[in-house]
């Protein structure tokens, strides 16, 4: 396979008669996980017009903000990878020009293709790690194999989270249906915004999540309100060996959803932006819900992250050896569904 061109940047796609897979050179981002037969894509395409990461610059490019994500936010899509870092970085971090959620988002990756495979590698110089990803697609299935080699002769603390944002027109405000096997929950320990909803660190049992005006909200279908924004942490079924989240759109009859070995990856975040971030780029014009399985269940700083430890007595960080390799397999799947079953 070529590499094409998927809204004005570079790509490469992997297709069969079911699906259409498209990721981003630069940053390795997955912009599209198509089912063919809807022709919805249940990936998020942010409402601004994205560039390549390698081109931004903070004097030309205000249009994307002026801080330590706006690098990402010039160049992001779908699903992106946080490496070695999950949220955002220290002011010594963001001087020596490290961005939000790390190297990754921002990477350009050299990708190697052939009739239903792909492998994309690429080296973070700030982290001292190597990154391989190779994705097949067989049916309505691709299936991803990752490898993370350390670099240096110390062993690492990481943040390793598979950023994945569901956007319209999947998504839809007050009717698109969730599931997850779910187990303890809290809510993000600061403000979320203007219009957060949900009560600050707030510990809970899935799905209902307490509000700050006393109620509670199911989490298994996206809220009903004009704007909103929340983040929340859950914690993956200990009692499973495997996990997944599942995303129905009852307007279109899609199913959609990731599964993966718990024990890689125990957290599963849930971001929303409801039209609630009016900073730019944002302008109010995004609808998203971000389903974000990983080692960390807060977005935060590499400190605040090792100060954490964990929570429900489950680490909050994974740790790769010196000269060492960590290899973890999920995959995503994308079909019609009349009951979202």
């Amino acid at each position: 396979m070529a590499e094409t061109t998927y809204r004005n940047r570079r790509a490469v796609q992997l297709e069969n008669e079911q699906v259409r897979v498209t990721v981003m050179v630069e940053g390795g981002h997955v912009a599209e996980i198509l089912d063919k037969k809807t022709g919805v894509n249940p990936l998020w395409t942010p409402p601004w017009p994205t560039i390549e990461p390698s081109s931004y610059d903070a004097a030309k490019h205000p249009e994307y903000g002026a801080d330590a994500e706006s690098k990402l936010l010039a160049g992001i899509m779908g699903h992106n990878l946080c490496l070695d870092i999950f949220g955002g970085v220290s002011a010594e971090e963001a001087a020596a020009g490290l961005t939000v959620h790390g190297e990754a988002s921002v990477a350009e990756h050299a990708i190697e293709s052939s009739a239903n495979a792909l492998t994309m590698r690429a080296t973070f110089p700030h982290a001292q790690l190597a990154f391989t990803r190779t994705m097949s697609l067989e049916g309505d299935t691709v299936t991803f194999d990752e490898t993370v080699e350390n670099l240096t002769a110390t062993d690492r603390p990481i943040g390793w989270t598979q950023h994945v944002t569901l956007g319209p027109p999947f998504i839809e405000v007050g009717r698109t249906r969730f599931d997850a096997p779910c187990t303890r929950s809290k809510v993000f320990e600061g403000e979320f915004g203007a219009d957060g909803y949900m009560k600050t660190a707030a510990e809970f049992d899935w799905p209902m999540a307490p509000t700050k005006d006393g109620g509670a909200v199911d989490m298994r279908t996206y809220i009903d309100a004009p704007v909103s924004g929340a983040y929340s942490a859950h914690l993956m079924d200990p009692a499973r060996e495997s996990v997944y989240f599942s995303a129905w759109s009852p307007t279109h009859k899609v199913l959609f959803g990731y599964e993966w070995t718990r024990a890689d990856f125990p957290w599963l975040g849930i971001w929303e932006e409801n039209h609630s971030r009016t900073n730019t780029p944002w302008n109010g014009q995004a609808l998203t819900r971000g389903m974000e399985f990983g080692v960390s269940p807060m977005p935060e700083t590499r400190r605040q992250m090792i100060d954490r430890g964990g929570m429900f007595g489950v680490p909050g960080y994974r740790w790769i050896p010196a000269r060492g390799r960590v290899a973890v397999r999920y995959s995503a799947f994308v079909r019609v569904s009349e009951t979202g079953i």
